[in-house]
């Protein structure tokens, strides 16, 4: 098998799914839109809203998931998004978020710049710029 990107999918887990929705949605400029629960039998309690993709260019495809049973923020798991320059960090605090590193350079690798988000999930944005 030839793996070209290591991440195929992502969940952020929310608590609040119309105040998270607004906070990505400010942030990135983007509307998210909803996404039918395909275990709906099992999991009655499972909202999805899913960031825009393209299936056929460059990262992997994502959403947002409230799901009971399962508390959001202080996450394991870290999400960069793609960005041209990290621009996207001067909307967060406007959007109920905390910056938590300004944008720094990683050297050859480019930069990026980390912040929560209003579950208290922290967000990561890498950029060449």
């Amino acid at each position: 098998m030839d793996i070209k990107n290591p991440v195929a999918w992502f969940e952020i887990y929310v608590q609040d799914m119309p105040r998270a929705q607004a906070f990505y949605e400010q942030v990135f400029q983007c509307q998210l839109e909803d996404m039918k629960n395909p275990h709906m039998e099992e999991w009655t309690d499972m909202e999805m809203k899913l960031f825009p993709m393209n299936e056929k260019s460059y990262g992997c495809g994502g959403g947002l998931v409230k799901m009971g049973g399962h508390t959001a923020g202080n996450n394991a798991v870290l999400v960069y998004f793609a960005s041209e320059n990290c621009s996207e960090l001067e909307r967060v605090e406007a959007a109920g978020g905390r910056i938590f590193k300004p944008k720094i350079s990683i050297g050859e690798n480019g930069y990026i710049a980390l912040f929560y988000d209003t579950e208290n999930n922290m967000i990561g944005l890498h950029s060449m710029q």
